[in-house]
């Protein structure tokens, strides 16, 4: 496959903390460290672009004080993981609103993405402020009579080969809506803070294991010659 796309929906980091006694902005540093983990395993499993969901429109709803420790949490990862990511060949870019996000935080990612740019070896998109209907809806007005199927997938980005999501949940919670249409899933009971580079590789053999036929069925002269 050229071009392996993995969506991981980063579940469960609150849940983990609280079921050890801690603040949940704990279990969110916790899911920064599994960040790392992941994206240092997505190169070497033939991954090209691996698009995490780190704070969706509804989380601004949560309580103030998680939402600015995790805007805080999200500054001090470009920090620290930025020239990590220029030596290992990761080219950062965030997808989602930033009018609403902390100045101080678009500045960083700004800087992140002009200094990864050069980098190829993975493609790690960071969903910030994301909800995938509003990104539909503001890409079809920006498309206006001009849109076309292909049109409206390359503005929107490439389509998801496998979609990953952990703490037991089962929806997608308006993430990549477009993107899954042909998606593979994999949910995982595993929360998000311990999840590792090893259980990122059992969900990608699962994938390559499954038959992803698009709609399409084999021809019975087709099953006769293979059998």
């Amino acid at each position: 496959m050229d071009h392996f796309h993995v969506a991981i929906i980063m579940d469960g980091n609150g849940r983990w903390a609280q079921g050890r006694g801690l603040p949940r902005v704990a279990g969110h540093r916790a899911g920064a460290t599994a960040v790392r983990r992941v994206v240092e395993a997505a190169p070497n499993l033939g991954i090209k672009t691996l698009t995490l969901y780190a704070f969706s429109e509804d989380n601004w709803s949560r309580p103030a004080r998680e939402v600015t420790a995790l805007m805080k949490l999200l500054g001090r990862y470009l920090v620290d993981e930025t020239g990590r990511c220029i030596k290992n060949g990761v080219r950062l870019e965030a997808i989602g609103r930033r009018d609403r996000l902390p100045a101080p935080l678009v500045t960083l990612l700004e800087q992140a993405e002009r200094k990864t740019a050069r980098c190829r070896r993975l493609h790690l998109r960071l969903a910030l402020d994301y909800s995938s209907r509003r990104t539909i809806l503001d890409t079809a007005l920006r498309l206006g009579n001009s849109v076309t199927e292909e049109t409206f997938s390359e503005a929107l980005g490439p389509d998801v080969d496998l979609l990953i999501r952990t703490s037991g949940e089962q929806r997608l919670s308006d993430f990549l809506l477009w993107e899954c249409a042909y998606a593979e899933m994999v949910f995982t009971p595993r929360m998000w803070p311990t999840f590792t580079g090893e259980d990122l590789a059992q969900a990608v053999d699962e994938f390559h294991r499954r038959d992803r036929r698009f709609g399409r069925v084999a021809c019975e002269d087709d099953a006769r010659r293979t059998a």
